[in-house]
């Protein structure tokens, strides 16, 4: 990167920073909701939702919700099997209950019978903070998605094991993938879980396409911002956004600022736009878009870079250690769905997914499909939803549906 390029970068993240409020220059203010999750999305639509907190190894309490039928005849049986929805970068267990009923997955699954587990990461509007950190304390946002797979999604499964009695199902998109492929190669969380579906699958991400994402890695804007000492990412914060529109320029065009970031989606409901927004983006940190950034400069599936001499210091060794995707059991059944339209999970880092996988996950592939189309598709159903069903039913898990 030039360095009157990098000076120019710098002076506008710091204008960003400075035209927010005093609260914004750590990322925005972090409100909380005065409704759960449940209150909010998932009581109002007639399913029964209970509400469940969780605190991690390292001191943070994550929100948990448990959602069953809204048939009373299928909640006068027993329950089926427990499956774990984990959410994407900028998101939480919300996006699954975004559509009408018919069209979420967190419903459908539900009125299949299943018994619905959604998952919320530190740092999002339904989880709870910590134990002593407050969300204005730099160390509370001292993490990255190896954290949320070490120790957020260990956590989650080994309560869901403990309170069920019985293995898992997990289903992931996106980030939420990202930490599912890593905690997998960990015997003792993967020996819980019995099959996963993977939606827009990411391991590898150095080819990434997204025109907004590669301006941002090009600027290194990650490095700029925690520079800054902005250690909270929040795109509801008037200094972030305002960031995003500063990257948009003659040569970027972000007249559809979300398919610069993920690729073209073909079936979203425009009409539901404004609902979206009211739910996402939800915060996560610095750091944590660090990683990814770079996982795309440096082509590795690996623990966080601290540089040669703090890699020594944390993990004994000049480079991270790689997260060994051939450590994932050939055991566990994988299913996974990927798209021709998708920016982020690019066919090229999929295929390289695959090789290093012990296992021949089954896969569908959808040309059409954009990153986000795998939440919020009006096509998700027929085109997803029911098809991954039928792969957890074909397991055998289901006594009598």
């Amino acid at each position: 990167m030039q360095a009157g390029m990098g000076m120019e970068w710098l002076l506008v993240i710091t204008v960003s920073v400075l035209l927010g409020t005093v609260e914004s220059f750590d990322g925005g203010s972090h409100q909380k909701p005065q409704l759960s999750l449940c209150e909010q999305l998932i009581l109002p639509s007639g399913y029964p939702c209970s509400e469940y907190m969780i605190e991690t190894k390292d001191g943070f309490l994550l929100g948990l919700q448990r959602v069953s039928s809204s048939s009373s005849y299928l909640r006068l049986r027993e329950r089926g099997p427990p499956v774990l929805l984990l959410h994407g970068l900028f998101m939480a267990g919300d996006a699954w209950f975004l559509n009408t009923p018919d069209q979420s997955l967190g419903f459908v699954l539900a009125d299949h019978g299943f018994d619905v587990w959604v998952g919320n990461v530190r740092g999002t509007r339904w989880s709870h903070g910590h134990v002593s950190l407050s969300e204005k304390n730099k160390q509370f946002w001292d993490w990255s998605w190896q954290e949320l797979a070490l120790f957020d999604v260990a956590e989650i499964v080994n309560y869901i094991n403990s309170v069920t009695n019985s293995k898992i199902f997990v289903v992931g998109h996106s980030q939420g993938t990202i930490i599912s492929f890593a905690a997998f190669t960990q015997p003792e969380i993967v020996e819980k879980v019995e099959a996963a579906a993977l939606l827009s699958p990411i391991s590898y991400l150095d080819h990434v396409s997204a025109p907004l994402v590669l301006r941002m890695v090009k600027m290194h804007i990650d490095q700029m911002i925690l520079s800054m000492g902005v250690h909270q990412l929040n795109f509801r914060s008037e200094w972030a956004a305002n960031l995003l529109v500063s990257l948009c320029d003659t040569r970027l065009s972000c007249d559809d600022m979300l398919s610069s970031i993920t690729g073209k989606n073909c079936c979203l409901n425009e009409s539901r736009g404004a609902f979206y927004l009211e739910q996402e983006p939800h915060a996560s940190s610095s750091k944590n878009l660090h990683h990814l950034f770079q996982m795309i400069r440096q082509g590795t599936f690996s623990k966080y870079d601290y540089g040669k001499l703090k890699n020594l210091i944390q993990y004994g060794k000049f480079k991270p250690p790689k997260f060994d995707l051939s450590r994932i059991p050939k055991s566990l059944p994988l299913w996974m769905a990927y798209g021709g339209n998708d920016d982020l999970a690019d066919k090229t880092d999929f295929q390289h997914t695959l090789k290093e996988l012990a296992s021949t996950p089954e896969v569908v592939y959808l040309e059409n499909y954009g990153h986000v189309d795998f939440i919020l598709s009006l096509q998700a159903k027929q085109d997803l939803y029911d098809p991954m069903i039928r792969f957890f039913k074909s397991l055998g898990k289901f006594t009598s549906m």
